[in-house]
């Protein structure tokens, strides 16, 4: 049981300064980033009008979150398009390692999800600033009257915590249930079973959420 609270480092020091590094999480992260790097390639390397088996999934899961980003955002900001299709492809991809023997979830680590929810956060501000304008950006958070201005901030600031942590607690939860109960029954039959389903359901239908949340962000900020 205790690899629940075990956290293998790297401690590096630049300049004088310590730097402290979760090892597993930027290794499983950098599986992720490779994994989409080779499909990417093996996708694109010959396409044709009659598609293979790699262009195929890849043109229906473009075609199904563009016509998501179309149906969110007006035509001056379906540019984020690759952002949400990137962010999709990264979370689920780090949700799906935890199916995989000897490999683990990038995204039960806190920092993770954090960072994608932070990313979001800038990108959707920025994006509110630049199609409305920053005086017009900024008014509304003195509607509908002036002294509301400090909820409407906390209420931003609420987005990154809530969608951060709704992704590390499922991924993070799934992995003690997982880890227990591979204790009480000795891994026999049940958590291969609870492997699969968290993983495989649980870990898409996050990953989906996630970055839908994100796009409606980014649409709430542009309208």
């Amino acid at each position: 049981m205790g690899d629940i609270t075990k956290v293998p480092q790297w401690i590096l020091n630049l300049g004088g300064m310590e730097f402290t590094l979760n090892s597993e999480t930027l290794i499983m992260s950098w599986i992720v980033m490779g994994i989409i790097i080779l499909f990417a390639v093996a996708a694109t390397r010959r396409i044709s009008f009659l598609p293979g088996s790699y262009q195929t999934i890849a043109e229906v899961m473009v075609s199904a979150f563009q016509g998501l980003v179309n149906d969110a955002l007006d035509e001056g900001n379906r540019h984020y398009f690759p952002l949400i299709m990137t962010i999709f492809m990264f979370v689920w991809l780090s949700n799906m390692l935890g199916v995989i023997p000897f490999l683990s979830e990038p995204t039960k680590d806190l920092n993770t999800p954090l960072a994608y929810g932070l990313l979001g956060f800038f990108i959707s501000h920025y994006a509110g600033i630049k199609t409305k304008g920053f005086k017009a950006y900024a008014s509304e958070y003195f509607q509908p009257m002036f002294f509301m201005m400090p909820l409407n901030v906390i209420g931003e600031l609420s987005k990154v915590v809530s969608i951060s942590f709704r992704l590390f607690g499922n991924i993070m939860g799934g992995s003690i249930i997982i880890m227990v109960v591979g204790h009480l029954v000795y891994s026999l039959v049940l958590p291969p079973l609870l492997n699969a389903f968290f993983g495989l359901f649980v870990g898409t239908i996050q990953a989906f959420v996630f970055t839908m949340l994100t796009l409606v962000y980014i649409s709430v900020q542009t309208k």
